[in-house]
């Protein structure tokens, strides 16, 4: 008997020429459903409606064709168990050897302008998802095909091994089959999700009580909770030139079902994106993300801000956060919160600088940046809206957490010190404690005039990042102020501040010693504000 093969696809793509080759070179039967057998006999193949094999119709228009006993027992009969063998013949079923399914094109539907939810959920595809994952379940006796870029590849493998794929390629094939399965699924739930106004009305499911009651638990203070079960999924946008380095392969992929962040930039000019621009843009903009009211701009080098800067012009910002660290600014991530005007373009032409990016470029500016066409200037209009989560890989798992986000205030802040701020000093330190908050921990961050002057990050100890910040700062120093991500555990770090010239801190509080660092600026004159939260970035 002629092998059978199952074709009922959404993607018409190379269909025809495929089918051809099936019966023509490999001798299959055909049989097939609505659209698909239609554009089958059209071209003048030979192909038995699923309808007519069953003996039973399409329904509910054409809600349900193939959930059917003579398909399903079809794919997932074993061949090697007797009871299938027996169970075939029985009811005069025909073993199927190949699957070729592709799904309804939900993702495509949603994406497009105005599109409804009922419309929406016509292209929630059941019966293709069943024979898919049937198939890739019997994948030791038939192979699925649930994309059209895998027909050629079927049939070299065919011609190789004499008509019958090998078990690893069924393998592959499975797997990919199943993946493709789950994030047709994950596209839905998310859909839905968005689309749902009731989903605040049920409650969250959480940990056991006991697990709510640890140290661990009692310090979250968001009140926010993640799933128990946490998938990550995404469809490959750009394959990368590399990673990190070189020898790290590398791909970009947009995790939501349409396209969002930095999916929808516009490139002006410039080189390909890398990884590690990606990920110094990410970074440059959740920074300036807390800046949406007056001009600012952020230079980062390796996802730590080297220069911020707020100022009365967007010009004026850049060139106060360049001229913070010419040095480090050179090859730098530029980050600006307004649109760049025809002054800001002049000022980044004159040095070197990796990637740019703005929520808009005016037209003349755009024609000056062009004196710098190997730079990367990139349109984000939106700047603000970033992940919900930030997740973290690690072996045999994954991490989760709920993003650090939201405008800090003043609100909850507390003065500790006998001296008490100036209206100037909190405006002040609310900058360096934004800033503060997106260097690397430990984190030490001096400012004036609403611009940074000196950075400690990413030191092992919060000492070494404060020698680091005031060195930077020199004589600047005098008259600053200086934020900290994590609470001083000693005094050192207080006394050279103020040996340093700095007028106020800023820290998040929390030591067992802070009554003795707080005893100390009170000594040394100095104004220490506590904001009850802290800010670590690893």
């Amino acid at each position: 008997m002629a092998r059978l093969a199952l074709l009922s696809v959404s993607n018409k793509t190379g269909l025809i020429e495929f089918a051809r080759r099936l019966v023509e070179e490999l001798g299959f039967d055909l049989i097939s459903s609505g659209g698909t057998a239609k554009a089958l006999q059209a071209a003048g193949l030979p192909v038995t409606k699923v309808s007519d094999y069953t003996g039973f119709p399409e329904i509910l228009g054409g809600r349900v064709k193939t959930l059917h006993p003579r398909i399903h027992g079809g794919i997932l009969a074993r061949r090697d168990v007797a009871e299938d063998v027996t169970d075939l013949e029985s009811h005069e079923i025909r073993p199927i050897d190949l699957v070729v399914v592709n799904l309804y094109p939900f993702e495509q539907t949603i994406a497009k302008p105005g599109v409804t939810l009922a419309d929406a959920i016509e292209q929630i595809d059941i019966g293709g998802p069943a024979m898919i994952r049937a198939a890739a379940k019997n994948f030791a006796h038939l192979t699925v095909l649930c994309d059209p870029a895998q027909y050629d590849a079927y049939l070299q493998e065919v011609w190789k091994q004499g008509n019958e794929p090998r078990i690893e390629f069924r393998q592959v094939c499975a797997q990919y089959a199943f993946s493709h399965t789950s994030d047709y699924d994950r596209a839905i739930a998310s859909y839905l999700k968005s689309q749902s106004t009731a989903a605040a009305s049920f409650p969250q499911i959480s940990t056991p009580e006991s697990l709510n009651n640890s140290p661990a638990a009692e310090e979250a203070a968001s009140g926010q909770s993640l799933p128990l079960r946490f998938a990550l999924a995404g469809q490959q946008l750009q394959a990368l030139r590399y990673g990190e380095n070189p020898h790290q392969p590398a791909a970009w992929y947009q995790t939501g079902t349409v396209a969002s962040g930095w999916a929808t930039a516009t490139k002006l000019q410039g080189k390909e994106l890398s990884y590690n621009n990606l990920v110094d843009l990410e970074a440059a903009r959740r920074l300036i993300e807390e800046f949406p009211d007056s001009p600012a701009a952020a230079i980062l080098k390796h996802t730590n801000p080297c220069g911020v800067a707020l100022g009365s012009t967007l010009v004026e910002a850049y060139e106060n956060a360049f001229n913070a660290d010419a040095t480090s600014a050179f090859g730098g991530i530029v980050a600006l919160n307004q649109p760049i005007d025809e002054p800001t373009a002049q000022a980044l032409t004159k040095t070197f600088l990796e990637c740019v990016v703005a929520p808009a470029c005016t037209p003349k500016a755009e024609e000056i940046l062009k004196a710098k066409s190997k730079v990367r200037v990139l349109i984000l209009p939106d700047l603000t809206s970033g992940g919900l989560q930030t997740v973290q890989i690690i072996a045999g798992g994954l991490l989760a957490q709920v993003a650090d986000t939201g405008a800090d205030t003043t609100d909850n802040w507390q003065t500790v010190t006998e001296r008490q701020p100036t209206e100037a000093e909190i405006t002040e330190l609310l900058f360096a404690w934004k800033v503060a908050k997106h260097v690397k921990s430990n984190a030490i961050v001096v400012t004036r005039d609403r611009t940074t002057i000196g950075v400690g990050a990413g030191q092992m100890n919060r000492v070494g990042s404060v020698k680091l910040a005031l060195e930077q700062a020199g004589e600047k120093a005098k008259g600053a102020v200086l934020a900290s991500d994590g609470f001083f555990p000693f005094d050192d770090s207080i006394r050279a501040a103020a040996a340093a010239g700095i007028e106020a801190i800023v820290q998040p509080g929390g030591s067992v010693r802070d009554q003795s660092v707080i005893d100390t600026a009170n000594q040394l004159g100095l104004v220490m504000v506590v904001t009850g939260m802290r800010h670590f970035w690893h």
